[in-house]
């Protein structure tokens, strides 16, 4: 692949797409010797050879990156186990209180596309470093803020001072949390610096003889992105499972516990009382298991279907969200009869929903060229979260407010509005269940041009607005309208 997105461009007669270098071989119509559809998969030596790492190795490896990325999640939600508690001595509604975690997870996007860009050109291990390091130090620069500093918000809300005083007290743990976490980080630092080893781009994918790939403008990239039908479509998909997770991550635990209270189990969140339940460590711990299972099986029953089917991995995707929004609709259309069966659906629920975690990624890193892939992760963490869990659970808030509204105030209304906002995650998984059904159409494709662009089979055409194609010498030549004009 040329590492220009301007370079002349030699095509075929009458073909002004993307189309293989000449001759090329095990392509048809090419002079050389003929291959297997499926480019070459090194062995473990080979991989071992070409990596420098060994199977033990890279296991550690992984395992480093999946402690890094616990952290991100132990940080990403931590507003949701003391929400019910914010609302109460803030006196704000279920809208402000999901605002709160729309502006949090905000945050997460706004430099997804500037790492992004950085993590095709530069050691994505350092960078890695750096930004642990930097979250680190924030945090524990948090923690060490004088409670009393707390009050300069008096000057805009002087009559929920006390509240927000108490709240802070309340908070102490708080605190001691945020001098814990900065620990776990430099530890993640020091493994990242000792273990972890910047690999080649691209070399597993790529034979030993093909030419090493050049990154291209940032500009060229997301254009190629936005040609890429199995990435855009994928992507979407994976939104609605961030719109869905991200609602119920926020709102589940105040759901359940105003499921108690409607059903009498649990005495209603007076002022001044304290409005924890064991429903977020039951939540937390049924999202935990169902997240390992749901990964573990999805990732299962894509391997043995891809065997006999090439599109396995979006068309389990497809399953997966589609099996799981009427089992999320059933455990909240019973929560009101039975808090056992709804914790059970949500268990079936959210183990569906987790079939696409581990495959959309492994999509990814398969249908884009590996000097495109953070750019295309970060556009897909920008679009997960902007349409996904940034913006759910402000949109779930919302339209229980609104519905409160136009019932009498009660604990019966308040547990019917967010439940009645919630049934909306059954019907964003099935419309992601059907931007995966559309990636099942274009994934073999996608796959076999991003295979031939890594081997230096394909190569890729830079812009054509200043290009025409015209007869040279029995075959079609891309020149420069102004050469012709000449």
């Amino acid at each position: 692949m040329s590492g220009s997105d301007s370079a002349p461009f030699l095509s075929q007669a009458d073909d002004t797409d993307d189309g293989p270098v000449p001759g090329t071989p095990g392509l048809p119509g090419s002079t050389g010797n003929s291959k297997s559809e499926d480019p070459e998969v090194p062995d473990r030596e080979g991989l071992q050879r070409i990596t420098g790492l060994s199977p033990g190795h890279s296991a550690l490896i992984v395992a480093v990156l999946c402690y890094i990325n616990l952290l991100n999640y132990m940080d990403r939600f931590t507003v949701a186990g003391v929400l019910p508690d914010i609302e109460q001595f803030f006196d704000i509604g279920d809208s402000s209180s999901g605002l709160i975690q729309t502006v949090f997870i905000s945050s997460y996007m706004v430099l997804a596309p500037v790492f992004g860009y950085l993590g095709d050109r530069y050691n994505r291990k350092y960078l890695m470093c750096g930004g642990i390091a930097f979250w680190s130090l924030v945090t524990l620069g948090s923690s060490f803020i004088p409670r009393e500093w707390s009050g300069l918000h008096c000057r805009l809300q002087s009559e929920r001072c006390g509240r927000g005083l108490a709240l802070g007290s309340a908070g102490e743990s708080g605190h001691s949390l945020g001098k814990v976490t900065p620990g776990l980080g430099v530890v993640a630092v020091l493994l990242l610096f000792l273990v972890v080893r910047e690999p080649p781009r691209g070399a597993v994918e790529r034979h030993s003889d093909s030419p090493p790939l050049n990154p291209t403008s940032w500009w060229a990239d997301l254009r190629a992105l936005a040609r890429n039908p199995s990435f855009i479509l994928s992507s979407l998909g994976f939104t609605a499972v961030a719109f869905v997770t991200g609602s119920l991550a926020l709102w589940a635990p105040a759901f359940l516990l105003r499921s108690r209270v409607v059903l009498g189990e649990t005495p209603p969140c007076l002022p001044g009382d304290s409005c924890s339940s064991s429903d977020s460590l039951i939540f937390g711990l049924i999202t935990c298991l169902t997240g390992v299972l749901g990964v573990g099986l999805g990732v299962e029953i894509s391997r043995r279907l891809r065997r006999s089917n090439p599109r396995a991995d979006p068309l389990v995707c497809a399953a997966g969200l589609l099996g799981s929004a009427p089992f999320l609709f059933l455990a909240l259309a019973c929560a009101r009869g039975s808090i056992v069966a709804t914790y059970i659906f949500i268990f079936i629920g959210e183990t569906l929903l987790s079939m696409n975690w581990a495959i959309v990624a492994d999509i990814l890193l398969y249908v884009v060229i590996p000097t495109r892939r953070s750019t295309a992760e970060a556009f897909q963490i920008v679009l997960s979260h902007l349409l996904g869990d940034a913006g759910s659970p402000y949109l779930i808030g919302l339209i229980s407010d609104r519905l409160r509204r136009s019932w009498p105030p009660s604990f019966l209304s308040e547990f019917r509005a967010l439940q009645f906002s919630l049934m909306l995650c059954a019907f964003i998984g099935a419309l992601g269940g059907a931007a995966f059904l559309g990636t099942a159409v274009f994934i073999e494709g996608d796959r076999r041009r991003a295979q031939l662009h890594v081997q230096g089979l394909l190569r890729e055409a830079g812009p054509t607005d200043d290009r025409i194609v015209v007869p040279q010498r029995g075959r079609s030549t891309r020149v420069p309208v102004s050469s012709v004009l000449i």
